[in-house]
């Protein structure tokens, strides 16, 4: 197997699963707390955004990673 490839596949390998783990725990921490609360999660679109820009800020530190 080539050499280039075989990192490749390891950095996939690890990505999806540390995101797999992450998601996973994110939703376990939304749902504990709305246990505590005995009620359904009350996510706005701004709760969304705020989300979704974090997510962007967390990929662009990865991505920012290679350039070194």
């Amino acid at each position: 197997m080539d050499m280039n490839k075989d990192w490749q596949k390891k950095v996939f390998i690890i990505g999806g699963v540390v995101g797999l783990l992450s998601g996973l725990f994110a939703a376990y921490l939304l749902v504990q707390r709305n246990n505590e609360k005995l009620s359904a999660p009350d996510i706005s679109a701004g709760d969304g955004v705020k989300v979704g820009l974090g997510v962007l800020g967390v990929l662009k530190l990865i991505a920012d990673l290679g350039e070194k």
